[in-house]
């Protein structure tokens, strides 16, 4: 079976883990302090506080920014539905935005009129507590054009960079764009820590706030052990950390990769009936996962295509989730089909393709044999 992604983990990988755990100490400790500086330097965001998983640093980001009951919060409609399930658990309200077709990112065009028709009003311009772009499968947003529109409306933004580490767009950051950025070391990502997360910031007082929040509450920069704010319990082990830093050396080999293999992948498939990921200028795409947009009459097969695809040995997977269409949202709200017409499109039709490191050509070929045939 080829299957969808390998991590890249190696020797020194595991003699970074081994040799923490040796020492006894496990939580939050100096490989944590160490991955953090590290991972500061890469982004050049002054401030990074490491956390359990993505999910996380995006419910601890939205309560450092004030986000509460009755607030609400812009949000792509085309994302892994942790986006969106982190602004309910804050009591708040995702104001859902329809995505660019060709990107899969938020539309600016969109934010800017469904912000506007919220700001029209006296009552709900005042619950307007922030912004949410997603940079979905690797490709940073228009952070540009988004910031605009937050900026226009005093809104925060905060980035949910969890498959883009290393993205760049005009050459901006991921994560360091906004307000704040939230990243992800899922083992389907570029660099993994197994589970494990990371917000970064140019606010220093955000950044005490966050590492508050992510320990029950307790104020490191205190004078001596207090808790001054409700908190949870999000806190990274030092053998994650470990394993993240070692990983985070080989970042710029890993994402090289996966940009000559969908290069490939776009030779391979010229001619194929499917839509291949296009790349804006000014973007540079890191290809946390490849996916492809299946023709528009095989849509409804997509299940039996995925099955299919398994027969013959590869494994695929759609490619995120269109959130407003989900039981929970649609019942909440109300959603229904049209609303979002944009995202509904690419959620019928995404297909995510097998891609890591170190695939061969010959797995690459046989992914796109496979994928012919079955459309064929």
């Amino acid at each position: 079976m080829i299957r969808l992604n390998i991590p890249s983990i190696e020797q020194d990988d595991l003699e970074a883990v081994r040799a923490v755990l040796e020492t006894g100490f496990l939580v939050q400790g100096p490989r944590v302090a160490a991955f953090e500086a590290e991972l500061a330097r890469l982004t050049g965001a002054p401030h990074a506080v490491a956390v359990s998983n993505c999910t996380a640093a995006l419910h601890l980001g939205l309560l450092a920014l004030g986000v509460g009951p009755g607030d609400l919060v812009a949000v792509t409609a085309f994302s892994w539905i942790s986006t969106a399930n982190v602004i309910e658990l804050c009591g708040a309200q995702p104001v859902f935005v329809d995505i660019d077709a060709s990107t899969f990112n938020m539309c600016p065009e969109s934010l800017a009129e469904r912000v506007g028709q919220l700001a029209a009003c006296a009552e709900t311009r005042r619950k307007l507590k922030a912004v949410i772009p997603v940079h979905t499968f690797g490709q940073m947003a228009d952070v540009d054009a988004i910031g605009r529109v937050a900026a226009e409306h005093g809104l925060p933004v905060m980035e949910d960079a969890a498959c883009a580490l290393g993205a760049t767009w005009n050459g901006k950051q991921a994560g360091t764009a906004g307000t704040l950025g939230c990243f992800s070391f899922h083992p389907r990502k570029a660099v993994t820590t197994g589970e494990g997360g990371a917000i970064v910031t140019h606010d220093a007082a955000l950044a005490r706030t966050l590492r508050a929040l992510r320990n029950h509450g307790m104020d490191p920069e205190a004078g001596g052990p207090d808790f001054v704010m409700p908190g949870l319990n999000c806190r990274m082990t030092d053998f994650q950390a470990a394993l993240g830093s070692t990983q985070l050396t080989k970042l710029t080999r890993i994402t090289s990769a996966r940009q000559r293999l969908a290069k490939r992948y776009d030779m391979l498939l010229a001619g194929a009936p499917v839509t291949t990921p296009a790349v804006p200028e000014g973007s540079a795409h890191v290809y946390q996962s490849y996916v492809v947009l299946l023709p528009e009459a095989a849509a409804p097969e997509r299940p039996s295509i995925l099955r299919r695809m398994r027969e013959a040995g590869v494994e695929t997977t759609i490619g995120t989730w269109h959130m407003p269409m989900t039981t929970y949202f649609k019942a909440r709200y109300g959603y229904a089909a049209g609303d979002f017409p944009r995202a509904d499109a690419v959620f019928a039709r995404a297909l995510t393709l097998p891609l890591y490191e170190h695939m061969t050509d010959d797995e690459q070929q046989t992914v796109v044999r496979a994928l012919r045939d079955v459309l064929a």
